[in-house]
């Protein structure tokens, strides 16, 4: 009666005569001994086990998989429409969000957010430099502006560039009063927005000029590194590399991104296999949201 004509458990007290408690029991009783045998199948897109198993492999609070072709491109639109949907559901009033810049991956988020109050007297702050080739330059400041206003939240952006010529120059900047304002909430983040970089930098990021030359590049490739996260470079492990180099980086470091209750890690693609399983080794993110390959990737690593 339950299963098969699709009567309630009131209506079938109601019709046998018995306590609603009785009809409860008798179909724990059916699944007990295989009466009743219930089967979930999944519709085509839905990875519950992969993402099941990565959360349990790497401490996740969160797997989001997506299926997805081997073009960057493509990757990086279908990671930001889930990534979109994601942000939409979980984010709350008065969040203080950061969102890094360069990011393909979140740029295509920002595009697919449908408009709505979710982070309503919340903080957008960018958290990785932004200033640099002025054809690349309206990327990062669209990231931040759109997502603040999409969210009925206010943008905090930093007007430097990711990365400076030198130790001094950072200083200066860093003393800067629209720079400080930004950076003071580095510390105050409840949901940080990040992509994952390999060594070699996307195109995106190399046009902008805020990336590191390839005398660099090699020198943060002979120190182990295999991957970053706002320009802050870790190594097969996850453990920060230190080179002079991260004193002339202006973004927020990867400890006050511990300190935010949810750091979305927005990334995929072969290319950046290795940096992916590095920052999960390392435990820089606690959300992640990926393709059905790298995915699988991390699952055997």
């Amino acid at each position: 009666m339950y299963y098969t004509q699709g009567l309630t458990q009131q209506e079938i007290t109601k019709k046998l005569h018995i306590h609603q408690s009785t009809v409860s029991r008798l179909l724990r009783r059916a699944q007990d001994t295989n009466i009743v045998r219930i089967s979930v199948t999944l519709p085509s897109g839905i990875f519950s086990e992969l993402e099941q198993k990565i959360e349990t492999k790497f401490e996740l609070s969160e797997a989001v998989v997506v299926d997805s072709g081997t073009d960057e491109g493509t990757i990086a639109r279908d990671l930001g429409a889930a990534a979109a949907f994601f942000l939409e559901t979980t984010l709350n009033s008065g969040d203080i969000v950061g969102i890094s810049s360069w990011s393909e991956a979140l740029l295509a988020m920002v595009d697919s957010l449908h408009p709505s109050q979710c982070a309503a007297n919340g903080e957008v702050v960018q958290i990785l430099g932004g200033l640099g080739n002025p054809g690349a330059q309206s990327h990062a400041t669209h990231l931040t502006q759109r997502l603040a206003e999409l969210t009925s939240a206010t943008a905090v952006l930093l007007p430097a560039p990711g990365i400076v010529g030198s130790a001094e120059h950072r200083k200066v900047l860093l003393k800067d009063t629209y720079v400080q304002q930004a950076t003071a909430l580095f510390g105050r983040i409840d949901v940080a927005l990040v992509g994952i970089g390999a060594l070699e930098p996307s195109k995106l990021l190399a046009s902008s000029g805020n990336s590191f030359s390839p005398k660099e590049l090699k020198v943060l490739k002979r120190q182990g590194a295999v991957g970053d996260i706002c320009l802050r470079f870790f190594d097969e492990q996850g453990v920060p590399v230190p080179t002079p180099l991260n004193n002339c980086v202006i973004a927020v470091e990867l400890a006050d991104l511990h300190r935010a209750r949810r750091v979305v890690g927005v990334a995929g693609g072969s290319r950046k296999h290795r940096a992916i399983f590095a920052a999960l080794r390392g435990r820089w993110v606690n959300v992640l949201i990926t393709d059905k390959a790298t995915a699988e990737f991390l699952a055997e690593a």
